[in-house]
């Protein structure tokens, strides 16, 4: 719980001095972007080995 806490404080600090609304609304739908293609790879690797990839 500590550790979400930290990540949602350096969230709101790295967003907070953004002057530009366009700017800001980028950098979060960027975010928000990268963390979904991550969940994807990360999906995919632990797909293939529950699926007994073989590691050649």
């Amino acid at each position: 719980m500590k550790t979400l806490l930290l990540v949602k404080e350096i969230y709101s600090e790295g967003f907070k001095n953004l002057g530009n609304i366009i700017v800001r609304n980028y950098f979060k739908a960027f975010l928000w972007f990268s963390i979904a293609m991550f969940a994807v790879v990360l999906y995919a690797f632990i797909f293939r080995l529950a699926t007994g990839f073989v590691w050649d």
